[in-house]
């Protein structure tokens, strides 16, 4: 049996095109970023296409800088029957000091679809020590979180008028 593709590092170079006004890499270029890393670490564990279903939890903790090289560090920590949650967690060093700086994590929940767009399902995920074990436990109180979540958010949604938006 092969062992699977839990993990995946990409490292990718702040490039001038990534800035905001104030001269730091934009949050929208940084998501865009995760959610690639994102994709690939979940495709690569279940070797098939995946979308993503969800985003929480996105903590920018520290600026990144144009010229940083950042590296994304994705783990998958939870699976379902088609649905996985990937914990990205991202360090920005600088080259010039090679100070390295953790600045943003978050967790996707990706699931995997057929061609027609259909859920299938995922290998299960085997747990090889401690970490991972405690990741996935982890991950099951926030998939709970989240469903209590929705559940409030749908009592309190309003459907705005035709002409109100």
């Amino acid at each position: 049996m092969t062992k699977q593709e839990k993990s995946l590092a990409m490292t990718v170079l702040m490039t001038p095109d990534m800035a905001n006004f104030a001269g730091n890499v934009h949050g929208g270029s940084l998501l865009k970023l995760l959610d690639q890393v994102a994709y690939a670490c979940a495709a690569k564990y279940c070797k098939n296409y995946v979308v993503t279903a969800a985003l929480d939890q996105v903590f920018f903790k520290e600026n990144i800088n144009v010229g940083d090289l950042v590296t994304f560090y994705a783990h998958v920590n939870h699976v379902g029957r088609s649905s996985m949650e990937v914990g990205i967690k991202v360090v920005a060093e600088n080259l010039t000091t090679h100070e390295k700086r953790h600045t943003t994590s978050c967790y996707f929940t990706m699931v995997a679809i057929d061609g027609h767009g259909h859920s299938i399902e995922v290998p299960q995920l085997e747990l090889e020590n401690d970490i991972e074990r405690q990741l996935f436990k982890d991950a099951e109180q926030r998939k709970k979180n989240r469903e209590e979540l929705l559940e409030k958010n749908r009592a309190i949604r309003v459907d705005l008028p035709e002409g109100l938006l």
